[in-house]
């Protein structure tokens, strides 16, 4: 491995839990797809474990660092971030925020620092795990607001000197993603957007996606795959609700999207890997660090 990273891989996917639609094939597929697109940092949702039972691991390989979500639903299902560098867990967001929300165990923001070497490192990366109802904005709001408080005071112990508005911000960089759960009109998402504020406080992040294909709704939750028409929802029309964000400085993102795209969008000799699609997010170091003039000639 190279002992310097300008770029940085990430990965968000909601697996679908190994209960439904033929999982040794599906598994199959996840295996030979995630080992080829190499993720640095993936976000995995809907993954057995607890025990002898771990679903992340095997879906990934040995070459991972596993965190996973604290709390797993009866069947044992929950959520694992996996990174290819050490990492230092931060800190957990419980997500328990109203009654509604216990029907998600699992639903929590992980906080960890990955130990991504110079120049671009160390990542806060944020894997956020709102609750899952159709008509459960509101708390995804309250979601939203809890890890957005977190995840500020952090950055305010971790800048390096106080803000200059004439100068390079000094901001450090935070990915946040996962499955979210909402579209990206939902209160909830326009929140971490920076286009709308809550509970008196606004962020901005970038949503990776818009920022190269923003004429595109891509979908990651689509009835264009079969496994949503037999699934548990199958009337939904068709949902972009996984995301991978970048926070922004006050002069934008500290991260530059290099590319963004679909993965698992496709069936592979008749198999769908899982009823999400999921997002990659190839990123790197700005060639123009925001809060900088370029010279011009």
């Amino acid at each position: 491995m190279s002992e310097e990273s300008a770029s940085l891989r990430v990965l968000t996917l909601n697996a679908l839990a190994p209960f439904f639609a033929d999982w040794p094939r599906r598994r199959a597929v996840l295996v030979d797809v995630l080992r080829e697109l190499r993720p640095d940092v993936v976000a995995l949702q809907e993954v057995a474990g607890g025990g002898d039972v771990d679903e992340a691991g095997g879906l990934l390989g040995p070459d991972y660092h596993l965190v996973p979500h604290p709390g797993r639903s009866a069947d044992g299902v929950g959520a694992v971030l996996g990174s290819r560098w050490p990492v230092r867990t931060v800190g957990v967001v419980d997500l328990h925020v109203t009654p509604r929300t216990a029907a998600l165990p699992w639903s929590a923001a992980v906080v960890v620092e990955v130990a991504v070497p110079p120049p671009l490192g160390p990542v806060l990366v944020v894997h956020h795990k709102p609750t899952w109802q159709y008509d459960a904005e509101y708390e995804r709001e309250l979601q939203a607001v809890r890890t957005a408080r977190y995840i500020e005071e952090l950055v305010a112990e971790r800048r390096s000197e106080p803000l200059d508005p004439d100068g390079p911000d000094t901001e450090p960089h935070v990915v946040l993603l996962g499955d979210f759960d909402a579209a990206p009109d939902a209160a909830s998402v326009r929140f971490w957007t920076g286009r709308q504020s809550l509970a008196g406080i606004s962020v901005c992040y970038q949503d990776c996606w818009t920022a190269v294909r923003p004429e595109e709704p891509g979908h990651t939750f689509s009835p264009d795959n079969p496994l949503i028409r037999t699934g548990l929802m199958p009337l939904d029309r068709g949902r972009r609700i996984d995301y991978v964000l970048v926070r922004c400085g006050p002069h934008g993102s500290t991260l530059d999207v290099m590319d963004c795209r679909r993965v698992f969008a496709e069936p592979v000799d008749g198999v769908w890997a899982s009823d999400h699609f999921g997002v990659l997010a190839d990123l790197r170091l700005p060639p123009h660090p925001p809060g900088t003039w370029m010279e011009t000639r």
